[in-house]
């Protein structure tokens, strides 16, 4: 598939093909060579942590922010062994323009947190803790984590006493609803770095994939400590 921006020439990546705009052209192919890279990257690292086992999570990096373009997981992937040919291209509408893969329904949610955050990155994980700490206290629509020197992994923040709220959303397969749900939860909560579908997984985000995977990094340790301490709590 193929996408023309202006006037046009074809670019390739891997198995995919880009039609871009002259002017703009090699600077988006090395952007987009990078980014798949980079996703796939984060994909093995994760996977060896036991946050994306199976074919689940899934990640993206924007390319573009006007038009908007994401470099994203192809759908019922491994995300423990992909190659950048497994990360394909979209637009806002969740049109692939570029790759032999389809997006997941959960592409929805990557295209709001970019709308509406102006982010450079968002990934999205399926550990153990994240799980079973959603599914608990789902009840009281999220969770306050405070006084653990990994917080200072999150951005802007610069001290352990620092108290951050992760949000909890009831999953859902309708994820036009859901995305809908999440706009509403960030405008309400301007200073989060993350949220939880519950019983699913954690969402994080960042300037870039590098900022990004430090988040899903210091999130997903702060759950598992938190979630063993409240296990201690009920022994």
């Amino acid at each position: 598939m193929k996408v023309a921006i202006g006037q046009s020439q074809v670019t390739s990546h891997g198995g995919l093909e880009l039609e871009l705009g002259i002017n703009g052209n090699q600077r988006l192919k090395e952007r987009t060579l990078m980014l798949s890279s980079e996703i796939a990257q984060a994909g093995e690292s994760f996977y060896s942590h036991g946050w994306l086992f199976g074919t689940s999570g899934n990640l993206s990096a924007v390319i573009s922010h006007k038009p908007m373009l994401l470099a994203i997981t192809g759908s019922g992937l491994d995300k423990g062994h992909l190659s950048s040919e497994q990360v394909i291209v979209i637009d806002e509408g969740m049109k692939v323009i570029g790759g032999e893969y389809k997006p997941s329904a959960e592409t929805a949610l990557h295209i709001a947190l970019v709308s509406e955050l102006s982010c450079g990155a968002v990934f999205h994980t399926h550990s153990v803790w994240s799980t079973i700490i959603s599914q608990v206290h789902e009840k009281d629509s999220g969770i306050w984590i405070e006084g653990f020197e990994m917080l200072k992994a999150l951005n802007g923040v610069k001290s352990h006493e620092h108290r951050e709220w992760i949000p909890i959303l009831k999953n859902s397969q309708d994820m036009n609803a859901l995305a809908g749900e999440l706009k509403v939860l960030l405008k309400e909560n301007p200073n989060i770095h993350g949220f939880m579908l519950s019983g699913h997984g954690l969402y994080t985000w960042g300037r870039d994939p590098q900022e990004a995977k430090r988040h899903v990094e210091g999130l997903e340790f702060l759950l598992e400590v938190q979630g063993r301490i409240d296990s201690l709590k009920v022994m």
